[in-house]
């Protein structure tokens, strides 16, 4: 498999599995905390450095952008992003959530910001990713697997991805996202145009 070719490619334990299962328990704990202090009112729903449940693309589902530990995983694997991609990369940022019985991700592209990403798999229920290589809309697509420390690198831009509805329970999946140095506009996009990674997006622009 090629990415040069294909536009994704499959990489099998890019880091541990007990280092993907820390960082499952970390994200799920997270998650608790998050919950607990918006029930008893200690933040607000809006607050959004603990994360959030009001996701655009699956409302009522935890997710969190730019968390710190996340952001430090997108620069380790960054060195190995390159070398299964032959580009050279800008880190932009990282996104995770703790996907939930029901939850559907439609078909979609991503923006500028994910132009070569990868989804890691860190733990819980088995939940298939698809994609079109092709990059038509509305073809059958390819169907992707991934166990805990796997990844999946794409062209985010280009190539239409979705998941069917999940039957599992709970399935938590993290997100690194990079720009390729040699694309217009990517220097400018550094960090997803905030002044360093860890920050949340409101730091966008500042």
């Amino acid at each position: 498999m090629s990415f040069k070719k294909d536009k994704y490619k499959i990489i099998k334990q890019v880091i541990s599995k007990d280092l993907a299962l820390f960082l499952y328990n970390y994200l799920l704990i997270k998650k608790q905390v998050h919950d607990t202090c918006v029930k008893r009112k200690y933040i607000s729903p809006f607050e959004l450095m603990l994360g959030t449940l009001d996701d655009a693309q699956i409302p009522n589902t935890y997710s969190c952008y730019g968390d710190i530990a996340m952001e430090t995983l997108m620069l380790k694997v960054q060195p190995i992003m390159e070398k299964e991609t032959s580009l050279k990369l800008n880190p932009s940022y990282t996104y995770c959530r703790v996907y939930k019985k029901g939850d559907i991700l439609k078909r979609h592209k991503d923006r500028f910001s994910c132009e070569i990403s990868t989804t890691m798999n860190l733990g819980g229920d088995d939940w298939p990713i698809y994609l079109e290589p092709s990059g038509k809309r509305g073809m059958k697509g390819v169907k992707v697997n991934l166990k805990p420390g796997d990844m999946l690198v794409y062209r985010g831009c280009d190539l239409e991805h979705w998941r069917e509805k999940f039957k599992g329970d709970e399935c938590v999946q993290v997100f690194l996202h990079y720009n390729n140095i040699a694309t217009k506009g990517s220097k400018e996009n550094m960090f997803d145009k905030r002044p360093h990674i860890g920050l949340p997006a409101w730091f966008k622009n500042g």
